[in-house]
Parts: structure tokens; C-alpha cells; sequence
């Protein structure tokens, strides 16, 4: 992807906290000539070499992966509409964001593999819940009648790429006045993005 200079972050640790904070994506390939892309949660390895997830049986996203195994993960942090207006120059509206591209080689996982996956998917995102379910609490008729239904994959990470466009470039009166006006917005992407532009001056200024 396009990134400005202003814009990239080298940070690896930072890019793997944002994919785990941030892990319903966007899985893409090439199917039949075109672009094909699937929407779900995918699971970062703890070495962050590796993503799991899995996908329908009926989406035929899968069937392309053996000839054509390299695809692109895309995951996206919070966002926010900034406005020129909250500048103390002429200058134009921006959007802020924090996005990491994942590119690497995948293969479809089955066996222990795939019941690996599912464990660590369902785990992490059962934890909040009152009464959490786990993959070895579901009865084996039901668990292998529902496996039949999906493709599960490893996705090895060959290359990553991240853009964390912050008001970088700007000085620090503007810089500050952006953050307050986000802050006064009622919804979660924006008070997310001052956040990260307070955490991240320093590091990608």
C-alpha cells in the first residue's frame, strides 16, 4: 500500500499489538482472475509469524489457494474524519487511521491443526463472557458435523507494512488542537485516535 514517509511506523511490536487488539480482517486473493475477499477474525501466532482462521466451505475463495498460495491480510485500527477547519491555517480535511498489511503464503490446515485454530479463536474471544464455551465442551458429534461446514488455513507472514497516519507532520498547536476536537466527538473512533496520537508522537514524529 501507498504509505507517506510521515505516515510509516517500523514498529514490529507495534504492528502485532495492533492485529491482535484488531483481528477481524479482511482476507484477500485472486479467484478466477479477480480480487476475491473474505471477512473474518483470524488468530495471531504469540511469535507473530502466523495467522489461523477459517472461512465456509461453499466460499470458493479456498480453492485457489494450492495454485496461487500468496494472499494479503488486512487489518484495520481505529479511524476518524478530521477537519481543516480545527487547523489555524488554510489547509484541507483528512482522515486518520491505522491500518497493517500482512502478506504471505497460505495452506489449508486440517486434524489437530484446525482444532488448534478453533481452540485459540473461540478462547480468546470467549473471555468476556459470562459463561464462556470452549471447543472441548462442545460434544464431538456436533464439533465434527460443523467442521465439515468450514476450510481452515495457516497464513505464514512472508512480509508486513503499516501506516499510522497521525497529524505527524504537524506542529504542535495544531497536533494538540486536533486531539481536543476528536475528543468532544461522542463515538469510539474518535477518542481511539487521540490515544494513539498522544502514545505515538514521539515514536513516528
Amino acid at each position: 500500500m501507498y504509505i507517506a514517509k510521515a505516515n510509516r511506523n517500523e514498529n514490529r511490536a507495534d504492528w502485532l499489538d495492533m492485529i491482535r487488539h484488531n483481528d477481524f480482517g479482511i482476507l484477500i486473493n485472486t479467484v478466477e482472475g479477480r480480487p476475491w475477499a473474505t471477512h473474518i477474525p483470524m488468530h495471531l501466532s504469540e511469535d507473530g509469524n502466523k495467522l489461523t482462521g477459517h472461512i465456509a466451505r461453499g466460499n470458493i475463495q479456498w480453492k485457489n489457494w494450492s495454485a496461487k498460495p500468496e494472499v494479503l491480510a488486512i487489518f484495520q485500527g481505529p479511524h476518524a474524519y478530521v477537519s481543516s477547519s480545527w487547523y489555524d491555517h488554510e489547509n484541507v480535511p483528512t482522515w486518520h487511521y491505522i491500518a497493517v498489511h500482512v502478506y504471505g503464503t497460505i495452506r489449508v490446515i486440517e486434524g489437530d491443526e484446525l482444532r488448534e485454530s478453533l481452540r485459540h479463536l473461540v478462547n480468546k474471544h470467549e473471555k468476556a463472557s459470562e459463561k464462556p464455551i470452549t471447543v472441548e465442551g462442545m460434544s464431538e458429534k456436533f464439533l465434527k458435523n460443523e467442521i465439515k461446514g468450514i476450510v481452515a488455513f495457516e497464513l505464514t507472514i512472508t512480509k508486513m507494512e503499516a501506516a499510522y497516519k497521525l497529524s505527524q507532520n504537524r506542529d504542535d498547536q495544531n497536533y494538540q488542537s486536533i486531539i481536543r476536537q476528536l475528543e468532544q466527538r461522542g463515538d469510539h473512533n474518535s477518542h481511539q485516535i487521540p490515544k494513539e496520537m498522544k502514545k505515538h508522537r514521539l515514536t513516528l514524529k
